[in-house]
């Protein structure tokens, strides 16, 4: 309880209120039966809130579970293919850990220049500030959209991801699931999922009071000597101009408040904040205060 947790990019703030109303009213007399392998309820309420066809929607537990479904439809390893064009692309827009966002007439480019192979674009951070390439999926049938609960909804611990793709796309990772249908949604979570969905005034609220505390963040860290790309993610990944991230890091760590350091070329020198709450990033301000100081 005495932990400020800055270090895995969750949301500082609950789920909807109509989150906990589902499962207090939940009827656990269904528990007892297997769940829904199609995820019927939450794949309707997605297109419903996309403006998507169902047969357009695919989830899965978690982001992880719908990338490695992808994978597996998409992608196999034959080195006769890395002597010629790529085999599938896939990237993160807006970026991790980088936090910044490509433009969507280059996102287009890249789907356009690979008609032949899938191009996944993953758009955990999108509700940031990025801007989606849902609209582009209609145009390129080699497009998968992928998205998350775990950020902006607050629900990293319930497990939902899901992707948008054509028809024929979501067909083939449908298939390839359910010939073995190791990560089944359990019930639970098709519930609140839904019940998030329906509360789309909380969830623009929280995403703009997250948006509202980078911006500020961004202007308090300035003052700090940090220097940082101009993020559209919940988080902001920031160098200080003096001191070595390693060392923010560690004597941040002695504070009880703890970031992400990344020990890898290029980036070593850098630390990705996740945004709190206001007063989570308070206390960070004053304990950079001090550090620095010192």
């Amino acid at each position: 309880s005495d932990v400020i947790k800055l270090n895995t990019n969750e949301c500082p703030y609950p789920p909807s209120p109509l989150v906990t109303e589902m499962i207090e009213k939940m009827d656990t007399e269904r528990f007892r039966l297997y769940p829904d392998p199609e995820a019927s309820l939450l794949v309707n309420e997605l297109a419903e809130y996309y403006n998507v066809k169902p047969e357009q929607v695919f989830v899965g537990v978690g982001s992880d579970d719908v990338l490695g479904m992808a994978f597996l439809t998409c992608f196999k390893i034959n080195p006769l293919d890395f002597n010629k064009e790529n085999g599938g692309i896939i990237f993160p827009n807006p970026n991790a850990p980088t936090a910044i966002e490509m433009p969507l007439e280059q996102v287009e480019e890249v789907i356009k220049n690979n008609p032949d192979v899938v191009v996944i674009v993953d758009e955990a951070y999108v509700d940031f500030g990025g801007h989606t390439a849902l609209s582009l999926i209609d145009k390129y049938d080699n497009l998968l959209v992928v998205r998350t609960f775990s950020k902006s909804r607050a629900m990293a611990g319930m497990r939902i991801g899901y992707a948008f793709g054509s028809k024929e796309l979501i067909d083939a990772i449908k298939a390839v699931k359910f010939s073995y249908n190791s990560y089944t949604m359990n019930q639970a979570t098709i519930e609140t999922g839904v019940a998030a969905i329906k509360d789309d005034t909380y969830f623009k609220n929280i995403v703009s009071k997250i948006i509202e505390t980078r911006e500020n963040a961004k202007k308090e860290l300035k003052k700090l000597g940090f220097s940082f790309t101009d993020s559209k993610t919940n988080f902001i990944f920031a160098t200080h101009e003096r001191m070595p991230a390693k060392e923010i890091f560690e004597k941040l760590k002695k504070k009880n408040i703890f970031v992400r350091y990344f020990n890898k070329p290029g980036i070593d020198n850098y630390l990705r904040i996740t945004v709190g709450t206001d007063e989570e990033m308070k206390k960070l301000y004053r304990a950079l205060q001090e550090i620095l100081q010192k």
